[in-house]
């Protein structure tokens, strides 16, 4: 099991994620960092990559609303990276939607080797080279477990880093290790965003837990226990009262709550 103590951890040390966001998500992602303990420096431009990771203690690139110069600061940030040595943390949003983005992002791939990489299974079928199906930047293809986990596993292994591999239940492999996190809320389907901020959630835990499966799959329990707390909160509120009350369920999260009502297994 994880260490969920990491949890206060992040509180201590408030480590400092750069985050290159997507312009969608921006500031709930900013606001899901510090209402987990992170301090966001949400800081987008190629030039001041190498002096913001200087300062950071993880890095969160996302590669949502894509353009030439949001490559360049990916690009930038991991040759940083070289430099200042911290986990980075790659979602590369919507990879399959088009053959351009698919291109660049496997640049990246094949240059650099990012600590996590989150994806969806849309996503992960389209970097391991698979037909996939996407629906703008969702995926929309359903498998069963052992399906994405086998998917999970091969794309940790064929890329060297952790695959975190989200949907109604998330897995995280490193290429051996296969990890399943239960729970959630079928609500944050209807979000945008959700994922993105549980991108940056990766880089607060990433930042305090050397190991980068425990860090994914610790990301991935408290995210999934935030939002069956929203979803309890709001009830039947609507859309609009869950999310707001997302941020309100990271902030309130203790080390002692997220053991007790994760639901983790290896497979």
């Amino acid at each position: 099991m994880p260490d969920f103590s990491q949890l206060n951890e992040i509180r201590r040390r408030r480590p400092l994620l750069h985050c290159v966001s997507n312009l969608v998500s921006i500031n709930d992602c900013a606001n899901i960092a510090l209402a987990a303990g992170a301090s966001p420096m949400m800081a987008p431009a190629a030039v001041e990559a190498e002096e913001i990771t200087a300062r950071s203690q993880a890095t969160v690139l996302n590669t949502g609303t894509p353009d030439e110069e949001r490559f360049r600061t990916c690009e930038a940030c991991f040759l940083a990276v070289e430099k200042f040595p911290q986990p980075v943390i790659l979602d590369p949003v919507g990879v399959g939607a088009s053959s351009w983005r698919l291109r660049q992002i496997l640049v990246l791939l094949d240059h650099f080797r990012p600590s996590v990489l989150r994806v969806n299974f849309g996503e992960a079928q389209a970097l391991c080279g698979v037909s996939g199906q996407e629906q703008g930047v969702d995926s929309v293809k359903f498998a069963s477990v052992e399906e994405r986990a086998e998917l999970a596993r091969r794309l940790a292994g064929y890329r060297h880093t952790t695959v975190l591999l989200t949907g109604e239940q998330d897995l995280v492999s490193d290429g051996s290790r296969v990890v399943r996190i239960s729970g959630g809320s079928g609500k944050t389907g209807l979000v945008t965003g959700c994922g993105d901020m549980l991108s940056v959630l990766c880089g607060a835990f990433a930042a305090v837990e050397p190991d980068m499966l425990s860090a994914a799959v610790l990301a991935s329990a408290f995210w999934k226990c935030c939002a069956a707390d929203a979803e309890a909160a709001s009830k039947t509120r609507g859309i609009g009262s869950f999310h707001e009350a997302l941020f309100s369920a990271a902030e309130m999260m203790t080390a002692e709550k997220l053991e007790k009502t994760s639901s983790i297994q290896a497979l």
